[in-house]
């Protein structure tokens, strides 16, 4: 079974920033807990039954600055615009977003960009059109960063071709 997360969701029970760039077994985060949920999971009737078990085994108090820092980080809003919107200092806000998305907010917007253009990509649109509603200064822009990013072309990404 797997899941995914939107950037900054709180699941773990820890900071991002420690596993980041690192493959961890959920035992190795959450002991016995975490073979006791895979058993509950195992042993549901369905996936509505199964995501209600999940979804009450997570951790429910994010940080209530995390969603507004992913909402100002999507529109291209400075660090110091950020901080001042939120009250924090720009040291604040770096660890906040270190702590939440396991990089600062520049780089955070530039995965949401990133994960913008992906599904205007998926829907069909041609790569120009893609970089200029995604906001890239051009189509050599979003390709430089879709490489740097994923390690792949936009092209093997939206045709499932490995690189």
């Amino acid at each position: 079974m797997g899941l995914r997360f939107r950037p900054g969701d709180t699941a773990l029970g820890l900071p991002v920033s420690e596993l980041l760039d690192a493959r961890v077994d959920l035992d190795d985060l959450w002991g016995s807990r975490a073979g006791e949920l895979l058993s509950r999971l195992e042993a549901s009737t369905g996936v509505d039954e199964a995501q209600r078990i999940l979804l009450a085994a997570l951790p429910t108090d994010p940080d209530p600055a995390i969603g507004a820092i992913r909402a100002l980080a999507a529109t291209g809003e400075t660090v110091r615009g950020m901080a001042d919107e939120l009250g924090l200092s720009e040291r604040q806000l770096n660890r906040r977003s270190h702590a939440a998305f396991g990089y600062g907010p520049k780089t955070l917007h530039r995965v949401l960009r990133f994960q913008q253009a992906l599904t205007l990509a998926r829907q069909g649109l041609g790569f120009a059109e893609v970089a200029y509603r995604a906001g890239y200064a051009d189509q050599p822009h979003l390709a430089r960063e879709v490489r740097t990013l994923a390690g792949q072309s936009l092209g093997e990404l939206t045709s499932g071709r490995k690189p």
